[in-house]
């Protein structure tokens, strides 16, 4: 009998009910009526965001060229970008869309005030949009699809009107019911103006007198760097890297993209247990995210800290490892399986031997064919001479010489047949990797 694949590799029947998981190269049906062409895409898009993605990457170059950094600013547009990307990785996305700790009240508000600088939305809109992500990863329903191409899943997404839908629902009650995320979602624009652009600007003003360099580097320039990295959380950490817990979706861990989102690009693990605080689960792996949220926890500005147990974090593992080995193992010649050999008594193989002139031994109930090898036999080819005919188990299996795998991994390309009764040796059920017996474990006589 086959041996049946780990559980992981099973599609519940409730999700195969709710949800069509595709494939790895699915096209995904269109997100418009008609084709989408020069003459009528002005019609598809959704020109705040396009005027808005647009234009500060222009305003930055111009600032680029027009506008020597001095080396406070350039410290301070550092400083802020980490801020404000914190805001969202700390803020947006660990704190209120996956609730994975809890913060208090005075770092609660910084995150939002934070989020807001990052210029992505309100947290209402952007946790309602993850959720969805998260629950309808690469599918139609997701917002930002991988499986939509890598421009449209980076930005793509923001440019476009999207029928609403289109996106699958997602349960964003609990932040219906949090008044400081109403009260950022009610005041989002004033607080965007303020904290994108006024506040980085007056920061350098007042503070060394660079209003210039304000706005070009730690207000414009900043908000670029930060838009950028948060977007490659959607589209890089879903095409770079390897699925080393879950590789039926496409997310993906890289520690280049860890590097570029603040700690977000240990991605597959992030999808398979998305309530976890962290994004890096080992201490030398980049997650700036996780250690200020820890560092607060220790100061006492948050509590909660939810991890996965590392049990089911490393059965995990354990399953994508042995679906590779499976994968390998069946690109190997490994013999005839048992259950195709055909069956002998042990009297017609020890006439075949005898009379027929057939160099076979016997070894736990496997008659194999050393023919061509006998000449080859590392201990000699007199030892093989003598056990055709019997049955060497006993001395196969230490009574004569104990031998390696390497060896049983040779000699599963010469079975020929099974002698009647002969079954398994207490040895090989206690070690059914071993494979000599192929997929098949039992013999036809058992």
């Amino acid at each position: 009998m086959a041996t049946p694949l780990p559980p992981t590799f099973v599609v519940p029947a409730t999700q195969t009910e709710t949800r069509r998981m595709p494939l790895e190269h699915d096209e995904l049906p269109p997100l418009f009526p008609e084709k989408i062409t020069l003459t009528n895409i002005w019609k598809y898009l959704d020109y705040k965001h396009v005027l808005g993605l647009g234009l500060t990457p222009l305003i930055a170059l111009y600032g680029l060229l027009t506008t020597e950094i001095q080396t406070k600013t350039l410290i301070w547009s550092i400083v802020y970008y980490y801020a404000t990307g914190l805001g969202i990785t700390a803020g947006y996305h660990r704190l209120w869309a996956h609730r994975a700790y809890s913060a208090g009240p005075a770092m609660s508000f910084a995150l939002a005030l934070l989020g807001a600088g990052a210029v992505e939305g309100s947290i209402k809109w952007w946790s309602r949009g993850h959720r969805a992500h998260h629950r309808w990863t690469d599918t139609e329903k997701d917002p930002y699809s991988a499986h939509r191409g890598l421009f449209f899943s980076h930005i793509g997404w923001m440019l476009v009107k999207r029928p609403g839908w289109k996106i699958g629902h997602a349960d964003v009650d609990d932040l219906n019911k949090n008044k400081l995320v109403q009260w950022q979602h009610k005041h989002y624009l004033p607080l965007v103006l303020f904290m994108g652009v006024i506040f980085p600007t007056i920061v350098a003003g007042l503070g060394w007198g660079d209003w210039r360099g304000g706005y070009f580097y730690a207000a414009i320039l900043r908000l670029v760097f930060v838009h950028h990295a948060t977007f490659c959380v959607n589209s890089l950490a879903h095409w770079l890297g390897e699925g080393p817990f879950d590789d039926r979706h496409s997310p993906r861990d890289h520690f280049i993209t860890a590097f570029m989102t603040l700690g977000e690009g240990y991605h597959n693990f992030h999808h398979q247990f998305p309530q976890d605080y962290r994004n890096a689960i080992r201490f030398y792996q980049y997650d700036p995210t996780k250690w200020v949220i820890a560092i607060c926890a220790f100061f006492g500005l948050a509590s909660h800290l939810k991890t996965f147990p590392e049990n089911e974090v490393r059965k995990g593992q354990l399953q994508m490892i042995e679906k590779k080995v499976l994968e390998k193992k069946t690109k190997l010649q490994w013999g005839t399986p048992i259950a195709d050999l055909p069956v002998l008594s042990f009297e017609d193989y020890q006439h075949a031997c005898k009379n027929d002139g057939k160099k076979w031994i016997l070894l736990e109930g496997v008659v194999y064919d050393v023919a061509e090898f006998m000449h080859e036999h590392p201990g000699g080819e007199k030892y093989i001479k003598m056990g055709v005919g019997k049955d060497m188990t006993a001395a196969f299996n230490g009574g004569m010489y104990d031998h390696s795998n390497a060896a049983r991994n040779l000699l599963s390309l010469m079975r020929v047949a099974i002698v009647e009764f002969g079954g398994e040796v207490e040895a090989q059920k206690k070690n059914p990797s071993v494979p000599i017996y192929g997929d098949d474990h039992h013999s036809k006589a058992e």
